[in-house]
């Protein structure tokens, strides 16, 4: 089995992708007017109109009420990326060491799900991405 994506159903798609667009530095492959992929070597963020829902089931999912999920994109350097983002989106938690051993800064998406950029930062947590 292959991890594929993840999808959020967005109010505002344009706004949305445009955002992800952004935060990732990758441009988003439009394959309908309701429909955007941002897709990245290990995964695909994927982002669907609200109108999508119908297709899966009404009430299968809801635009702006994700508060379980933590959206993380792995980069090369934590400082940077946080100087360049701190002016684009509003910084939840500021760059921070966590216990198993990954910097990482913390923002939401213009629907609000939660956002962390991280990388490797001790010498066991380089070692565990080294493996993958």
């Amino acid at each position: 089995m292959k991890f594929a994506s993840v999808r959020l159903i967005a109010t505002d798609i344009k706004t949305m992708v445009t955002f992800y667009e952004m935060v990732t530095r990758t441009a988003a492959q439009w394959l309908a007017p309701v429909f955007a992929e941002i897709v990245m070597p290990s995964a695909t963020l994927a982002i669907g109109s609200f109108d999508t829902v119908a297709l899966f089931g009404a009430g299968s999912a809801e635009p702006g009420s994700n508060r379980t999920a933590i959206l993380e994109f792995q980069v090369d350097d934590i400082d940077a990326e946080y100087a360049r983002l701190q002016e684009n989106v509003a910084i939840l938690q500021a760059v921070q060491l966590m216990p198993w051993g990954n910097k990482t800064f913390q923002f939401r998406d213009p629907e609000g799900t939660l956002v962390a950029l991280y990388m490797p930062a001790t010498d066991a947590a380089k070692a565990r991405f080294a493996a993958r």
